[in-house]
């Protein structure tokens, strides 16, 4: 049998030991992308889409990883990566929907192009912020290798995402976890107009895994049988020997980043080069030259791909448009979670805050075999509160994992365990450094169910906030940042009581929740806590004390300031509402108090602007503007950072200023 071509073709193809009907299978697969991509290019012209990003000149690369890659196995697209998307055998009429915004594609019409997942044919589309899904194929790889399951995750990047810090975060952590990551870069000259001679210094791309330990090839990726021999006998052997493996594929992009941008910046004769080594028209060639196919045989064949398009189109086109129906809009935010509730136990124990936040995530552990721990310093140590002390002894180093000092890669890892079908609990070592982490946060796990139904199940732990004197990247409480993200929920308790039963909850619900616990109470708070598992509901507000003077709203610190400001004033009759939750926001129990009491304080700990503080101010103006006796005072820290100097931290925080404020408020 002939494996090898003759020298007329710009590189040498090697069949090996592939059968004829693989080759065939080979070719149908490039050629399938090829024509729906000419069709679309067509219908552009047209106007009957809006924008196309082209991989013409790259079918190889999509369509060899993913023929490689097993039917079970997840693979993470980027944008000019058709070819796996038809390899997977997705119908064609719902990728056109998708394109064309129809309900019948992949995001209700709420996002475009590429932009989605689908667990069906284990597919994780990109977003446009391209960095986030390697650190996302490090979380389904690692729940792959928790089950001991013999598979395979392969994740896209274009040479330009490589000079992303997501990038390095991500194989830093493939390489020392050793996870079965084929990270796939499809170098192609240019990231939109810029070369790669500006977006990186080195001669390979390939050569930035001896940095990381990690093993590293380099692919001719117009050359379809040297990319499916390759990725198949590597995909092979990190099933049974897992690790990360780096692939750099040479090719190049054919048409504009996306068709309006053009191909005017690149030279002349690098077009033409590049255009004489078509993986398509050559790998064609070749066949011919096999015998393996004729001139009528791929007639036919494009004959009955061209029909499939052309009958698919019709129906993405009979498909009435979408309908906007705003409750279908706001309940797709979250994912489905009906709470359940666990009471608790008449047993008691007196605990600490931090204490009681322990005993809540130690027992979510055993209750879900699923949930894995994640942060710096969380294993051996503990964590830096010691929060996690002993659980490594309890639960093992697999589910109780150090991570590198790498926020971003681990928050991404954590929505990697949850597409894969597990819960995650990450310790954002202090909540000042989800700055770090910002990005998957607010983008990827917020995002996730309302783009393509895909749960994010992911606990983000916050020890935030002020008062223990640690300065202005220690003691924030920036919680605003969050709650002003539809998508996340957000949960402060003040009381270890409530810490305990809300972690529980927080971890039973499949969505995303950004879990605040205020340093300063970790230790100087203590409650008669129930020793058992049990859970409080998210979303709803608690009445510390009742009166009818004037309604006191807080949260976290806030609310023990209040309890001490009126402890001091017995006077005064008032409400206070510790909210426990900001997001979602227990809006009845504001609204009750305050037409009750006609007064209303609202205290917190953050800097006034922008605060959550605020919009609750202004919803209380809208809703209960005629039963209001007063102004709305608002109690806030100061519009600085946070100062470390004792002396100026005091002058910062809002609790200097609540006495003062509440008597006026009450004189009004």
């Amino acid at each position: 049998m002939t494996t090898k071509t003759d020298t007329k073709l710009p590189f040498a193809y090697d069949r090996e030991s592939l059968s004829d009907d693989m080759l065939l299978q080979l070719y149908k697969a490039m050629l399938t992308p090829r024509l729906i991509e000419e069709k679309m290019l067509i219908l552009l012209r047209q106007g009957k889409i809006s924008k196309w990003f082209s991989g013409i000149g790259q079918e190889a690369i999509s369509v060899g990883v993913t023929m490689a890659m097993q039917s079970e196995e997840y693979i993470l697209p980027m944008h000019r990566n058709l070819g796996v998307f038809t390899t997977r055998e997705i119908p064609l009429y719902r990728l056109f929907a998708q394109w064309q915004g129809k309900a019948s594609g992949f995001t209700k019409g709420r996002d475009r192009s590429f932009h989605f997942g689908t667990q069906e044919y284990k597919i994780v589309g990109m977003i446009s912020h391209l960095g986030p899904q390697l650190g996302v194929a490090d979380g389904i790889a690692l729940a792959h290798k928790l089950r001991e399951e013999k598979a395979v995750t392969a994740v896209f990047t274009g040479e330009g995402g490589t000079s992303e810090g997501d990038f390095h975060e991500a194989l830093n952590v493939a390489s020392v976890w050793q996870l079965p990551v084929l990270f796939c870069i499809e170098n192609n000259g240019y990231g939109l107009s810029t070369p790669t001679s500006e977006q990186y210094n080195c001669e390979n791309l390939a050569d930035r895994a001896l940095g990381y330990g990690m093993e590293s090839h380099i692919i001719d990726g117009n050359n379809i049988l040297e990319v499916y021999n390759k990725v198949n006998a590597l995909a092979e052997d990190v099933r049974q020997n897992p690790r990360p493996v780096l692939l750099e594929f040479k090719t190049f992009r054919m048409r504009g980043h996306e068709e309006a941008s053009g191909t005017k910046y690149v030279p002349d004769d690098l077009m033409e080069t590049w255009a004489q080594k078509d993986p398509l028209d050559n790998y064609k060639k070749y066949l011919v030259e096999l015998g393996v196919l004729t001139e009528e045989m791929h007639e036919n064949m494009a004959s009955q791909i061209k029909e499939e398009i052309n009958k698919n189109l019709d129906i993405a086109y009979e498909e009435e448009a979408i309908v906007p129906d705003l409750a279908t809009e706001l309940s797709d935010v979250f994912a489905p979670f009906t709470y359940q509730n666990t009471p608790p136990s008449t047993e008691t124990e007196e605990k600490r805050l931090i204490d009681a936040i322990s005993d809540g995530l130690k027992q979510s552990m055993e209750r879900y075999d699923d949930l894995v721990i994640m942060g710096q310093d969380v294993a051996e140590y503990g964590g830096v509160f010691k929060i996690t002390d002993g659980f490594v002894a309890a639960f093992g180093k697999e589910r109780v994992r150090n991570t590198p000092i790498c926020e971003s890669a681990i928050v991404e890892a954590a929505m990697g365990l949850s597409i894969s079908g597990k819960k995650a609990v990450m310790e954002m070592q202090f909540a000042d450094f989800a700055t770090s982490g910002f990005n998957p946060i607010v983008n990827y796990l917020a995002k996730s169910h309302y783009r393509w139904s895909q749960a994010a199940d992911v606990v983000v732990r916050m020890p935030c906030g002020a008062g223990v004197g640690a300065g202005p990247f220690h003691s924030q409480t920036n919680e605003a940042w969050f709650t002003h993200t539809p998508g996340l929920k957000v949960v402060y308790p003040a009381f270890p009581y409530d810490a305990k039963g809300l972690l529980a909850t927080a971890i039973e619900d499949p969505n995303p929740v950004l879990f605040f616990e205020h340093k300063a109470l970790y230790r100087s708070i203590r409650q008669e806590v129930p020793t058992n598992y049990y859970t409080l509901p998210i979303g709803k507000a608690v009445s510390l004390k009742e009166g009818n003077d004037v309604t006191i709203i807080t949260y976290g610190a806030g609310v023990h300031w209040a309890l001490e400001t009126l402890a001091n004033h017995t006077d005064i009759s008032a409400d206070l509402i510790d909210l426990r939750t900001l997001q979602p926001l227990d809006t009845e129990a504001i609204f009750a108090s305050v037409k009750k009491t006609g007064k209303v304080l609202l205290l917190t700990e953050d800097s006034g602007f922008g605060s959550v503080m605020s919009d609750i101010s202004a919803m209380i103006s809208e809703v209960c503007f005629e039963f209001l006796d007063a102004p709305i005072r608002r109690v806030t820290s100061i519009d600085t950072p946070i100062p470390f100097a004792g002396q100026l931290e005091e002058q910062y925080l809002s609790r200097k200023r609540l006495e003062e404020t509440l008597k006026e408020l009450i004189a009004y």
